[in-house]
């Protein structure tokens, strides 16, 4: 069981209160009451006056306040665990975090774009298993493979350029990484969706596509940036102070490598695709991913959780129309069973 809304619950603090102010009111009454005389002779002249009836409306009273409460808590029943056998693939999203991949080339950011580009493939996925992983000079895995998008996309949006301390863009350590997400004895078809500028200065990238093709990876390049090129503002604050230099003092300019994000697409036969269209890109990738066999696999997920505030307002709105009808003289009952010794 789990409850929905557990701020409500503070609201519990207003059944105390009520049962003091029933107890304050018995007792000015009661005092009001030896004002005007003998108690044994005002009971006399009010023999209909019971003392049962206003503490069972007062009960009456806190159960109603304690259902609605709970109600407004909201308390959900769902304890059912159950196999969901689902049917999809498992692709890792490779995402570049390179200081290169601050410029604004590409509107707002390189890496801002990137995030777009994967936020909406995730959003057109169906019953997919998806990792993340980024990398600049080495590779670092931010999420494993899962099914719940909405963390994925949590971890998406958290992505920065200081997730990696070394410098530089590795994509042959971003494949490496990314074949590990992979499990090897599965016959789950395997996609990595590697999204960079392509700016790799190593000599591996080709390397470790060839290794990923062995494995059964197919790879999918996003080219995020323009072969123009742009430079790299650093910003404090949101307000550009300079920009990146080289060795040399003179400003970067960093330029989409289309050609080294190609030959690791066909190593592996997969596909390169423009990522400065975000509507070419999700076309790309639908089309791509309707051409990969699907493969059926187990998840286990828990039930979901069914509301159960309309039993607690149904009482609640029971006892308050019982209310009404209950005054506070006695009745024939009442008088039977002599509560609070009432009869002498």
């Amino acid at each position: 069981m789990e409850l929905d809304e557990i701020k409500y619950l503070y609201l519990l603090f207003i059944l105390p209160f009520v049962v003091v102010l029933f107890l304050y009111t018995s007792y000015w009454k009661r005092k009001k009451k030896k004002e005007f005389g003998d108690l044994e002779m005002v009971k006399k002249l009010s023999p209909e006056s019971s003392l049962f009836k206003p503490v069972f409306k007062l009960v009456v009273i806190l159960l109603a306040l304690a259902g609605m409460i709970f109600g407004l808590v909201n308390p959900k029943i769902g304890t059912k665990m159950e196999t969901v056998k689902r049917e999809g693939i498992d692709i890792v999203f490779a995402m570049d975090v390179s200081k290169s991949m601050l410029a604004e080339d590409v509107a707002p950011s390189r890496l801002e774009k990137s995030k777009q580009i994967v936020s909406q493939i995730i959003n057109q996925l169906g019953s997919d298993r998806i990792g993340i992983v980024a990398y600049a000079g080495s590779a670092f895995p931010v999420l494993p493979i899962t099914t719940d998008y909405s963390v994925a996309k949590m971890f998406l949006q958290s992505m920065n350029t200081e997730m990696v301390s070394s410098q530089g863009t590795s994509l042959d350590e971003a494949i490496k990484l990314s074949s590990t997400y992979f499990d090897d004895k599965s016959k789950t078809c395997k996609l990595l969706i590697l999204i960079s500028d392509g700016e790799d200065h190593s000599e591996g990238a080709k390397i470790a596509a060839d290794e990923a093709n062995k494995q059964g990876m197919r790879i999918i390049t996003i080219g995020i940036g323009t072969e123009k090129g742009g430079t790299i503002p650093l910003k404090k604050n949101g307000v550009v102070e300079s920009y990146q230099r080289d060795n040399n003092d003179e400003v970067v300019v960093t330029k989409l490598n289309r050609s080294s994000m190609e030959a690791i697409a066909k190593a592996t036969k997969g596909g390169y695709v423009n990522g400065n269209n975000t509507k070419e890109v999700l076309e790309y990738i639908k089309s791509s991913l309707d051409d990969i066999q699907k493969t059926e696999f187990e998840s286990t997920q828990m039930a979901d959780f069914q509301s159960q505030f309309q039993w607690f307002l149904g009482f609640a709105f029971f006892l308050l129309f019982l209310d009404l009808f209950l005054l506070e003289k006695k009745t024939n009952w009442v008088k039977k069973m002599n509560l609070f010794n009432e009869e002498k």
